[in-house]
Order: C-alpha cells, then sequence, then structure tokens
C-alpha cells in the first residue's frame, strides 16, 4: 500500500470530523459531564445542526451474517450521511465501547466513525474502517426459494 493511502484514511472525512469535535468541546464545556447519554445524544443534535451540519439520529441499520440478515442495531447519530458518531458517558472509554463502534462501521456502509465520551473529562476515539475493508453480505436464498 503507497503510503499516501494511510495518510488518506487518516483524513477521510476531515472537515467534519473536525467540526464535530468543535462542537463536542463546546458541548461538554457547556453541560459538564454526569447526564445520561441520551441527554449528551439530544445536545450534539442541537450543537451540530445549528453548526449547519446534516444529522440523523436513531439511525438503524442492518446487521449480516453470511449473507444472512439477523438483526439490527441502532446508530446514535449519522453526520452528513458519512460520519457515525456513538456517544457514551461513561467514567472513561473502554476497550469493548471501541469494539461495539468498530462493529457498527464494519456493519454499515459508513467508513468514520467518532467514539464520544462524555466522563469525567472529555475523550474521544476517530475511527476508520473502509469499505475496502469489509466483507460484504452477499444475499442468500435458503432451500426454500425464501430470501
Amino acid at each position: 500500500m503507497p503510503p499516501q493511502c494511510g495518510l488518506a484514511r487518516e483524513l477521510l472525512h476531515h472537515r467534519t470530523t473536525e467540526v464535530i469535535l468543535a462542537e463536542y468541546y463546546k458541548v461538554f464545556k457547556e453541560l459538564g459531564s454526569g447526564f445520561k447519554e441520551e441527554i449528551f445524544q439530544r445536545a450534539m443534535i442541537i450543537a451540530l445542526t445549528e453548526a449547519g451540519l446534516s444529522v440523523q439520529q436513531k439511525v438503524v441499520m442492518r446487521v449480516w451474517f453470511r449473507g444472512r440478515q439477523i438483526g439490527y442495531f441502532t446508530a446514535d447519530i449519522v453526520v452528513e450521511n458519512v460520519v457515525l458518531l456513538e456517544i457514551k458517558a461513561a467514567k472513561q472509554l473502554e476497550s469493548w465501547h471501541t469494539a461495539q463502534t468498530l462493529n457498527y462501521l464494519a456493519a454499515s456502509d459508513l467508513e468514520v466513525a467518532l467514539l464520544l465520551n462524555f466522563g469525567q473529562k472529555p475523550q474521544f476515539k476517530r475511527l476508520i474502517l473502509t469499505n475496502d475493508q469489509k466483507v460484504k453480505p452477499q444475499i442468500l436464498t435458503d432451500h426454500h426459494g425464501s430470501e
């Protein structure tokens, strides 16, 4: 892989994530910590919308396994149809928060996620999983001819 590919992945949707992170720090400064995740989600939606970004909340996405749809997950927020936001209100980010968010990226067509924690101090992770790294589901038909 040429060196610029790694850099391109790091910079994927950079402008959008810059605005999101700027608003995250403003929300954190204004609200602090101690509220439930839902409160921070609502605040982020307001802040991002006021910043001029397109925001969708509670976005339902399908989960596939071996070519079959096995369930759904709900993304907290999707910004500009390109960045998934996972909001946490934990003491600190844990490895399972990262794993969960990476699973959400893997199950979706989105390639960039920001894991934002409204814990005792602001903490975030920027995660990238490009579509060329993902296993794409193939719709299979069972033996009875139905999907």
